[in-house]
């Protein structure tokens, strides 16, 4: 997939409110930091498309981004962040299960772990939500550059085992990237334009 343009649409707290129109939707979440407006970036080639900042937690909305025309990107607010109030906290996990139990538009979603830590409880409960809402979801490994292959190998590889030793019959999807190398984006964009071909030759 080419990416020929990327606009900024809307953002806002109310599910209500997101763009009515009827095209597939793929939405991005993870934790505070993980290099989700980087990825967003890297994914539609514009150096500031997504707003990214040293400060973690700054998404606090309900972002529309619509690709090529004809499908949306949505960045949500990252979760498991310590520093956001817990009110905040209360308030970024209504907009998240509003948007995931509510919007139907959505088609997929993609969870972001950093490949460097060993598999973190709050990542694992929040996919295990996915899975008993029938979300359909990918992982998005990010950061990968920040190591040695047979490292980053043996995280993703460690990763799995914990999701197959849990809940999961069969491991979600996956991907390997790095932002400041572009890895992984053909693939990712790849897959996003499958189902883009299968949503609209359904509807």
């Amino acid at each position: 997939m080419k990416i020929k343009s990327a606009d900024f649409v809307m953002s806002n707290s109310d599910v209500a409110k997101c763009p009515n129109e009827p095209l597939p939707e793929y939405a991005f979440i993870g934790r505070s930091n993980v290099g989700k407006s980087s990825l967003i970036n890297m994914l539609t080639e514009r150096k500031s498309l997504a707003k990214t900042s040293g400060r973690p937690g700054k998404t606090q909305l309900i972002n529309h981004f619509k690709i090529n025309g004809n499908w949306f990107l949505v960045d949500l607010p990252g979760y498991g962040y310590a520093r956001v109030s817990k009110k905040d906290k209360r308030t970024f996990q209504k907009y998240i299960t509003d948007y995931f139990i509510k919007r139907k538009q959505l088609v997929s979603a993609f969870v972001l772990v950093d490949i460097r830590h060993e598999p973190q409880k709050v990542d694992m409960e929040f996919m295990e939500y996915l899975g008993e809402n029938m979300i359909p979801f990918s992982i998005i490994f990010t950061k990968a550059d920040k190591l040695k292959p047979k490292q980053m190998e043996a995280n993703v590889n460690s990763y799995v085992k914990e999701l197959l030793n849990g809940v999961w019959e069969e491991a979600p999807n996956y991907f390997v990237t790095s932002s400041s190398k572009n890895m992984g984006r053909d693939e990712l964009l790849h897959y996003i334009e499958s189902i883009n071909q299968e949503f609209f030759k359904e509807n």
